[in-house]
């Protein structure tokens, strides 16, 4: 069993990354426990809010469909879009960009290739087609630490709002395995590196209410929820499957508990890692701020890959994308703490950079067309405080 399929069933998880219907939650019942497993004690996540140092918020760009990686001509220009990846945009990054940048090259004689955008999919696209050969530059408003990409939660997840299952095409599930395939094959590859840009932590998943029972939320009952496209199973034979632990074996308060091991990314390891990747192999990148494609023929390159995530919403007028608002509390780190939990739905992930706290609301409908990048400073204590009450059973429980 995966951990998306407790996920699909534990009620205390499932506000975080699915919204199953009960025909799913039926399917996903999770396995026998295993008596064999024993968890060893875990530092304490230092759960105050005196140790939040900032709020973020991201606005992930969500297409039905599923991302944009088509071609348009623009005047002279060649574009091949790679954006719209939803949740998953770290995840897929190097297989979508892999494509983007074949699309880009495609009837050979392309020496300059410009890609437009600086976040997860302009990074990967500008490196990919460096290696293919091609001089690169990137033009981008803003750069890292300020894109939006920079505010991403940071776990391996991608099929996060990737599509709707009604609505992506009849070959988009086999194109989606495509891409999450080379993006698992290219992180390996990042594993190990200095500043641990990419590494595998343990992740708990814990839950008081059991398989299948979800908490009553009047706001969840008060709005339709769309499905999600669902299509991490066809990755089974690469990915961990979750363990769940017997009744005394976890230093858990909560009835059910469960634990998985999944890639995370240290985002600004990862970041700064890829762009000085990208310089030394002389590339550029230029500040550009353009607010309609026709700007794009003052560029010297005539083939550009567009990259540029919940922007092509405004430059591409691009009505398919649809907000989805994220809100991560972020505390102090703690390098005696190298795991992740889920719990009453609040995802709690110890990266090298901060802690990340996100409260999943009501679901994958949480944040659905919300555009306010305001951040909640309520929200954010609310979930920081929710998970100190985690630790304070823990810790009553030992006693």
């Amino acid at each position: 069993m995966n951990r998306r399929a407790f996920l699909a069933t534990a009620g205390g998880g499932v506000s975080l990354f699915t919204a199953c219907d009960a025909r799913k939650q039926a399917i996903a019942v999770p396995a026998a426990p295993s008596p064999k497993i024993v968890v060893p004690a875990l530092p304490p996540i230092r759960a105050q809010v005196d140790r939040m140092f900032r709020i973020t918020v991201c606005l992930r760009p969500f297409r039905a469909q599923g991302p944009r990686m088509d071609v348009e001509t623009v005047g002279e220009k060649r574009v091949v879009h790679n954006y719209g990846h939803g949740g998953s945009g770290w995840s897929l990054s190097w297989g979508s960009s892999s494509m983007a940048v074949e699309k880009a090259l495609e009837g050979g004689g392309v020496r300059e290739v410009g890609v437009i955008g600086c976040g997860a999919l302009g990074l990967t696209s500008a490196l990919l087609a460096q290696r293919a050969g091609v001089k690169v530059t990137i033009y981008a408003k803003e750069r890292p630490p300020d894109v939006r990409s920079s505010r991403a939660t940071g776990s391996w997840t991608p099929d996060s709002r990737v599509a709707l299952a009604d609505k992506a095409g009849a070959n988009f599930p086999a194109l989606w395995e495509a891409m999450a395939r080379k993006s698992w094959k290219m992180y390996e590859g990042y594993l190990g590196a200095a500043g641990d840009p990419v590494e595998w932590l343990d992740s708990y998943m814990l839950s008081d209410r059991g398989p299948g029972r979800r908490p009553p939320n009047p706001e969840r009952t008060a709005k339709p929820e769309l499905e999600f496209a669902r299509y991490n199973q066809r990755l089974d034979d690469i990915l961990p499957q979750m363990e769940q632990f017997a009744p005394g074996t976890h230093p858990f308060p909560t009835q059910f508990a469960g634990r998985a091991s999944n890639l995370t990314f240290n985002v600004a390891s990862l970041t700064r890692t890829l762009i000085q990747e990208f310089l030394t192999e002389g590339g550029r990148i230029e500040r550009a701020d353009f607010q309609s494609p026709n700007e794009l023929a003052a560029l010297p390159q005539r083939v550009l890959i567009n990259c540029t995530g919940y922007g092509a919403r405004a430059l591409w007028k691009d009505e398919s994308i649809v907000p989805v608002r994220g809100q991560i509390a972020w505390l102090i780190p703690q390098p005696e703490a190298r795991y992740g939990l889920i719990y009453d739905g609040v995802y709690v992930l110890s990266r090298r950079d901060g802690i990340v706290v996100q409260d999943g609301g009501i679901g994958e409908m949480e944040g659905y067309n919300n555009t306010d990048e305001t951040p909640d400073r309520a929200a954010a204590e609310a979930s920081v405080r929710k998970i100190a009450t985690l630790f304070d059973r823990m810790a009553t429980k030992r006693n």
